[in-house]
């Protein structure tokens, strides 16, 4: 049985050793490779004092060095926090000294500008920083007690250490996110959250080992949990998309046919400029078997284009951050005459949803309500904020006697009379940018 996000890596570095795990700019890396960098980097995080629970950043853009170091703090029994590269140094300090971050693997480069642009009052105590490249000149960064240490030294690390005890409840990951205040929250998600999540897209998607699956979202981005564990689950090969691939959406298809792709996931958003910027109606994409997209609604008109150049099973995925993926939609014809967005679908395998209507009371069919979710895949609550998590993730009024928890999306919907749900809108005033 495996209980944890990293046993996904044991088990696959044991039965596709020499098999590609990642691919990113030319290089390429095994499971065995990538197994091994990762054991090595857990004993040089418990040799520096990490411990369980402990929270530690991921401050880098997207590369292989970033996935060995999400793996590598699982398996030191931590809790990996992926920050956004590109979010201002303010907030990124913020996030840090909210989890109370001690540890952070980022860049050299990256280190020296975020310590320019913050105030000494305003940054985290880091115990030490573990920078992506050799230059590790500036030895006293972070000032007295703060340690500074270049990749090179998972080259040294015999990779020996005794993995804590951790458990499927343990946090495996925080992503924050800032919600309709713009005040960054920490989602906080267990092994077991994110492992149901999971379980469900390997069994439903056949994933298996000859999959190649793209990554376009960022670490700090939910779609990036698919891109990364189901396919190491299945052992097949992540592509890496570097960050700023969305500049050049001409290099998109491009990048599918290379690499012989077969499986998507992305915002609307991308595949909307692939279509229209990126010429993707040029060609064809055999090899491509699969395309998820969620975190915005598909227009249909582009939807319809997307249609009409693949064969690929198109699926609308539906879900916050807290939940991860709740609903799915199979999208097959896309009628001429159709305006209207397609639905969110239905609750996925192990999950339940149901509307509650303004009278507190489960929708019938038909009427609009706020969308409820209850399961196993259900975020463990929002980090340092009893408040905001008490508000969203609370008892379940309809099943008293039980313990279980459910989860108020904020989002509201209606259920046709084929039992899927169509999305209407939101309770509050969020505004969503290129699905952020």
């Amino acid at each position: 049985m495996i209980y944890r996000l990293e046993q996904l890596l044991l088990k696959s570095a044991e039965r596709f050793a020499k098999r590609s795990a990642l691919v990113f700019k030319g290089e390429s890396v095994t499971y065995w490779e990538l197994n091994d960098r990762s054991d090595k980097l857990a004993a040089v995080l418990v040799q520096h004092g990490v411990v369980r629970g402990d929270r530690i950043g991921i401050y880098a853009k997207k590369s292989i060095e970033s996935v060995v170091s999400a793996f590598a703090i699982m398996k030191a029994g931590g809790v990996y926090v992926p920050i956004d590269p590109n979010s201002p140094a303010p907030r990124a300090a913020y996030i840090m000294r909210d989890c109370g971050m001690r540890h952070l693997i980022t860049s050299s480069g990256m280190l020296r500008g975020f310590l320019a642009e913050v105030a000494p009052e305003e940054r985290p105590t880091l115990e030490a920083a573990i920078v992506l490249d050799d230059e590790s000149s500036d030895a006293d960064l972070l000032g007295a007690g703060g340690t500074i240490l270049p990749w090179s030294c998972i080259e040294q690390s015999d990779g020996r250490f005794r993995p804590p005890n951790g458990i499927s409840t343990d946090l495996a990951y925080i992503l924050y996110t800032s919600g309709s205040t713009g005040v960054p929250k920490g989602v906080m998600i267990s092994h077991l959250a994110a492992l149901t999540f999971v379980q469900w897209t390997y069994d439903h998607f056949a994933m298996t080992e000859e999959d190649r699956v793209s990554n376009h979202a960022p670490m700090h981005f939910d779609l990036s949990i698919f891109d990364i564990f189901t396919t190491v689950m299945a052992g097949g090969s992540v592509y890496l998309l570097p960050e700023n691939a969305l500049t050049f959406p001409v290099m998109l298809p491009r990048f599918l046919l290379e690499n012989r792709i077969t499986v998507w996931y992305s915002v609307p958003s991308a595949l909307i400029l692939m279509l229209t910027r990126g010429q993707m109606t040029r060609n064809t994409y055999p090899d491509l078997r699969l395309v998820l997209f969620a975190g915005e609604v598909f227009p249909v008109k582009y939807l319809r284009e997307l249609r009409g150049v693949t064969e690929a099973r198109l699926f609308n995925l539906y879900g916050p951050t807290e939940t991860n993926v709740c609903t799915y939609y199979e999208v097959t014809d896309v009628p001429d005459d159709r305006v209207d967005p397609f639905p969110i679908g239905k609750a996925i395998a192990n999950h339940e949803v149901f509307a509650v209507n303004e009278q507190n009371k489960i929708a019938k069919p038909g009427e609009l309500g706020e969308l409820y979710v209850r399961g196993p895949g259900l975020m463990t609550g929002y980090w340092g904020d009893v408040e905001k998590t008490s508000a969203a993730l609370f008892r379940n009024p309809f099943e008293p006697s039980f313990e279980e928890k459910v989860y108020r999306t904020g989002d509201l919907v209606r259920c046709n009379e084929d039992g899927n749900y169509v999305y209407v809108g939101r309770i509050d005033n969020m505004v969503k940018s290129r699905g952020y």
